[in-house]
Parts: C-alpha cells; structure tokens; sequence
C-alpha cells in the first residue's frame, strides 16, 4: 500500500471505527447520539487542526459540516472528564500508528539504520488537574500540574514515535526507560541515537553498545574519563595541553564511568573565545538560580565543545559528528511548531476537562499532520517544515469534509496535498548561517555555523 492510501486508511479507522469503540468502553457514550465518539473526535481535531484558537462557535461550525449541527453550549457540555478519558486514549491509539518516507538523501545519514532524536517538552495545565498529571512541588511548595511529551523521530525516514504522555515531574531518563522498552520506541540494530545531557545514562550506552545501536552525545561534565589502559584523564588539564586554536579538533578513544567503563571516542573542538563566554555567563546563571557555585574545572570546560560516539570513524567522522550534534535540535523545532503553530500549550477555556481535551485533540492532529509531511516532502533536503505546516492548516477544512464522502475522497484530497506541500514548502539556502541539512551534505561548513 503506498503511503497516501495508508494514511487515508488509517486516518479514516482511528477517527471513526476506533473512535466509536473507545467512546463506548470509555464512557463516554452511554446511549445512541446524533454526537457520537467519531463526529465529537473529528470536531474537535479538525476544528483545531485549522484553527488552534478556534471558538466554540467555530467548533460548531466545523461539527455542522461534518452532519451534526448542534449548539456551542451543547458541544460546551460534552466536554466532560469521561470526553477527557476517551480522547487521551484515543491519542495513544493514533501514536501506534508509524508512518515512514523513502531515506533523506544526505549520505551521513543514509550510513545508519535511522537516525533518532529524543527529547521531552512540558505543558503547564491547571493546579486542578494536578491527580491526574503532576507537576513539581511538595511539602513546602503547592503542587502544580503538567504534561510532559516525550518524543523519538528519525531523521532519515521521518518516523515519529510518541508523543508518549507522562506527568511533568518524571525525570527524562526514567520517561526514556519505558519507551526502549515499547514496540514502537525500541532502536533497531545499526541506527544512531542522539539526545541531550537529560538522557545521559551510560547504563543505557552501554546496552546499546552491546545491542549494535551507535549513539552520539554530548559528555555530561561529572563523567569520570579513563584512557583504555584505565588512567584517568583529568579534562581541564589534558584540554589546556593541546593548545588547540578555534575551531580545530581532535579525538581521543576513551572509556566511560568509574564503574561502566564504557568505551567510546572522546570528540573535541575549540570553540571561539565569545561562544565560551557566554557558555560561562549561563553557567553562572544557572548557578545562582540553583543557589549553588559553578567549579573552576566546569566553567573551564566552557572552552570545548565535547561529544563522546560509540560509531567507528568510518561510519562518523569528528565532523561529521558534530554536525550531527547540531541536527539534534530538529526535535526541538518540532516541539517550537507544535506550541507556536499548534498552538497545543494554549486554550480560551479555565474549564480543566475542556482544556484537557483540547490538549489531546489538538495532539492527535499534529501527529496526522507529521503523517502527511512525512509522505509528501520529508525525503526532500530543502523543506520547510514551517511553511508545510502552514499550509496543512488550511487544507484541514476540505481534508474534514472528505470524511464524509469515504476514502476515495480522502484520499483524492490528500494526494493533492501531498503535491502542494511537495512543490511550495522550501527553505532558502544561506552561506554565512547553513542550515541543517547544508551541513549534513557539507559538515565543513559547521564553522561558518
């Protein structure tokens, strides 16, 4: 089945069959309405799907075109916690579902079985939903509540795996453990995994290792470094003996941890005198925030930019790497497309079950929208997942009314999305700051980056 036809499939089953079964074992629906599970899912998903800050009015019109006309305050009435219940159940069937593209064609990335990002991002809710998504605080401090997204995408085909939903207090890495231990977010053998130091666990390193998963990621400073006769390397000092200039880089092949001993390749680069002052400035930000004190040997460290892979030299170069170490920020843009286009950490309600219904609603469209983008523009270096997301939006009116004519309609509309999005949706090449995928091609230029 080629990728249009199984997101029209797929996009017609979990908004409709599937939606029904969990409205009813969910209890949601009691009894026959002309609002049934699916009609309520498809008002709430496509209303916010084209607009993120639609109205309740606006909501009812969207209902209305999709044959159930009803009332603002009717719909305001259904947004219920058992509507909360069925929804947040609803996005975990849609997040089973695994869309892919054809590889990127960026060479570096093509050397391994996927290339995975993993990263977390939070959403504030009301103190009143605290029980069901905790926040931070405890005797002393009022408890607040939020959600926490956790996410694994692949850069070269542009599978998602999450959002897996979990309360805002969970420590990334305890998040992490239950997603490599999933079906859906285990890492197959040959692929490069690549996170931020919240994910830092050499426990996890090191089965990866054993696994034949590669991983790429920052060294988190408090790691004890030994060399593979087991001397310890004390950094600041091996550092400052290199006498490096800006730019220029280096590796060493290390072992990782007191008791670990994870073997790895320590990567290094000098970085321009200003980029360690300002490291150091939010080192000591940081610090006082926490009402602590940043170590000399730290603040020192500020001089390097440091990474430590376990993928051989001729899978991943130190250029390579660290280019790759900058691609690591895509997910953060995904998550920045979601809260400024999504708009999915924003509502007009205070009404707790509302929002948290808006919450998930708004999540179960962004992920069909990735669906979309990943079959219509992801194998292409030069998109624009910005002005593809745009221009999804406006198509969500028409893609809500090719639900009622079935899946040949669907998945006629689709196809002509797939088309726009594959012609108009391209970034401008720039010289002096490349963009990530420039880099990929041309890892050189990471020091114009």
């Amino acid at each position: 089945m080629s990728t249009i036809p199984k997101i029209a499939a797929v996009m017609l089953t979990v908004l409709t069959s599937t939606a029904n079964h969990i409205a009813a074992t969910s209890g949601f629906v009691h009894r026959r309405s002309k609002l049934d599970g699916s009609l309520f899912a498809q008002t709430l998903v496509f209303g916010w799907w084209g607009r993120p800050q639609a109205t309740l009015e606006e909501l009812a019109d969207t209902s209305a075109m999709l044959g159930c006309d009803l009332t603002p305050q009717a719909l305001d009435q259904r947004f219920t916690e058992q509507a909360a219940t069925f929804l947040g159940q609803l996005l975990a069937a849609t997040v089973r579902v695994v869309i892919g593209a054809d590889p990127v064609t960026i060479p570096v990335l093509q050397r391994f079985a996927g290339v995975y990002l993993t990263d977390s991002s939070l959403i504030s809710l009301p103190t009143a939903l605290h029980t069901l998504w905790r926040g931070c605080g405890n005797g002393a401090k009022p408890v607040t509540a939020a959600l926490k997204l956790l996410v694994r995408f692949d850069l070269l085909h542009g599978t998602l795996t999450g959002p897996w939903l979990c309360s805002g207090r969970t420590h990334d890495r305890r998040a992490a453990q239950q997603l490599d231990t999933s079906p859906e977010g285990r890492l197959p053998k040959g692929a490069l995994h690549l996170a931020d130091l919240g994910f830092f666990d050499l426990v996890v390193l090191r089965e990866w290792s054993e696994q034949e998963v590669f991983w790429l990621t920052r060294l988190l400073a408090s790691t004890a470094v030994y060399t593979l006769e087991g001397v310890r390397v004390h950094l600041g000092g091996w550092l400052a003996r290199q006498r490096l200039r800006s730019h220029q880089q280096l590796e060493m092949a290390v072992q990782l941890g007191v008791q670990e001993r994870v073997r790895a390749r320590l990567l290094v680069q000098r970085v321009p005198t200003e980029i360690a002052q300002g490291r150091r400035r939010r080192l000591r930000h940081e610090a006082k925030r926490r009402g602590q004190t940043v170590s000399a040997a730290r603040l020192a460290l500020a001089d390097w930019t440091l990474f430590v892979t376990n993928a051989p030299p001729e899978k991943l170069s130190v250029e390579e790497a660290l280019a790759l170490g900058r691609a690591r920020w895509q997910i953060e843009l995904l998550f920045r497309r979601w809260k400024s286009q999504g708009h999915v950490d924003e509502w007009r309600s205070h009404k707790p079950w509302r929002i948290m219904c808006e919450v998930y609603a708004k999540l179960i469209g962004l992920v069909m929208q990735h669906w979309l983008l990943v079959a219509s523009c992801w194998a292409q270096v030069e998109r624009s997942l910005v002005k593809a997301t745009k221009l999804l939006q406006r198509y969500a009116e028409q893609i809500a009314f090719a639900f009622t004519g079935g899946q040949l309609k669907l998945e006629r509309i689709l196809s002509s999305v797939q088309r726009r999005l594959a012609r108009r949706c391209h970034i401008t090449k720039h010289r002096c700051q490349p963009s990530t995928y420039q880099l990929l091609l041309n890892p050189s230029l990471e020091a114009l980056a």
